[in-house]
């Protein structure tokens, strides 16, 4: 195994422009990350360069102790796996395992008993003597897969590579990348492990940690949970999460000192006494309020009463066991959670009419209009 590091890496290009800003970065030995973002935030950009598909402007890339800056792609001991799965269409399944092996030389025993073990590993023995094309998608990527496999690489590197499946394959083989992942760190081969998507649920089901990206820069590194619960800013909280977090311009006011509130659309919560003794400081300040849609629940007889907002039900969407339950509070447009029980017990009927919520506010996040950084977070 081997650990990654990325130590102020920098790309710019002929042109001028400047694809990566700086980043820095720990992949530890044996770790499953993510690296995840919208379409031109260079996340493929910096996994090339790892690659050593791309040359680094600035700044160093290490594998293990060693400064690949300047090594070969075949000199890093890295296998990547890319989008188009690449498979030589006028050979087997069994010489596309085996293509890499026999071009390093190693004998025909040694090819064979690497092929066979990623077979098995992959379930592709039944497969060996075919073509590509007589291939399914989701086969000739666990082909993809295999290949890189057979090299023992020091580091797996992964670039989209579910982009062309279905979404039934695609979940399929998120599972079969995790446990092979998990098959391979638990029998003590190389596992280190670099996966690229633009994909948030391969990201936030795969990765031991995820590395958010925008723009060049690093947004956040976390574990999903943590990405999830604690958005460390306004950026990543819109963009991990789906239906995406409630986000509205709001106002911090301070009631007495101590308790917080915040003010929106013309309706005003408390945010409670933990909450706001992170947020307190910043009072009065413009902020934009951030809840996910699942911390705003039908408000009931027992909902406290300086957490309720009124707000007009717009629509809903039938998701089976819940609705999305899109509402406006003046002109500001929400979507709350609802388990479908509750709708068909208290919301037929209620498209166009006022409806009280209880937000949850315990849960909610609080970010700043200028750097957008949470503030509402506990400061370690």
């Amino acid at each position: 195994m081997a650990k990654v590091s990325f130590e102020k890496v920098t790309k710019v290009y002929s042109n001028g422009f400047k694809a990566v800003h700086g980043i820095d970065l720990e992949i530890k030995d044996g770790e499953f990350m993510v690296m995840v973002g919208p379409s031109g935030c260079a996340k493929s950009t910096t996994l090339r360069m790892l690659a050593g598909l791309e040359t680094i402007s600035g700044g160093r890339i290490r594998i293990g102790e060693a400064v690949v800056n300047n090594l070969a792609p075949k000199e890093r001991g890295i296998a990547m796996v890319f989008q188009n799965y690449a498979l030589y269409p006028h050979m087997t399944v069994r010489e596309n395992l085996g293509f890499g092996l026999k071009l390093a030389k190693l004998s025909k025993a040694d090819i064979d008993k690497h092929v066979e073990e990623a077979a098995e590993l992959l379930e592709l023995t039944p497969l060996l003597d075919r073509l590509p094309r007589q291939l399914s998608g989701g086969q000739a990527q666990r082909v993809a897969v295999g290949r890189a496999i057979v090299k023992r690489p020091a580091v797996f590197l992964f670039d989209e590579p579910l982009s062309n499946l279905d979404a039934k394959l695609r979940a399929s083989m998120r599972v079969r990348i995790s446990d092979l992942h998990k098959a391979l760190k638990k029998s003590n081969r190389s596992a280190t492990t670099v996966y690229v998507t633009h994909d948030q649920t391969e990201a936030m089901t795969m990765g031991d940690r995820i590395c958010v990206m925008k723009d060049g820069h690093i947004m956040q590194v976390d574990t999903p949970a943590n990405l999830y619960k604690a958005p460390a800013n306004l950026f990543v909280a819109g963009f991990i999460g789906a239906p995406e977090m409630n986000m509205v311009d709001a106002r911090l006011q301070s009631a007495d000192g101590q308790v917080c509130m915040v003010t929106f659309a013309g309706q005003t919560v408390s945010l409670g006494l933990e909450k706001s003794k992170r947020v307190i400081k910043y009072a009065p300040k413009a902020v934009t309020f951030g809840i996910r849609p699942e911390f705003i629940h039908l408000a009931t007889a027992d909902s406290p009463k300086d957490q309720l907002v009124k707000g007009t039900v717009i629509r809903m969407e039938n998701m089976g066991s819940e609705f999305y339950v899109y509402f406006s509070v003046a002109q500001e447009h929400l979507c709350a959670r609802i388990p479908s029980a509750q709708v068909e017990e208290y919301l037929t009927d209620v498209q166009g009419k006022e409806v009280t919520f209880h937000f949850e506010v315990d849960n909610c996040h609080a970010f700043d209009k200028e750097t957008e950084e949470n503030i509402s977070l506990e400061r370690k």
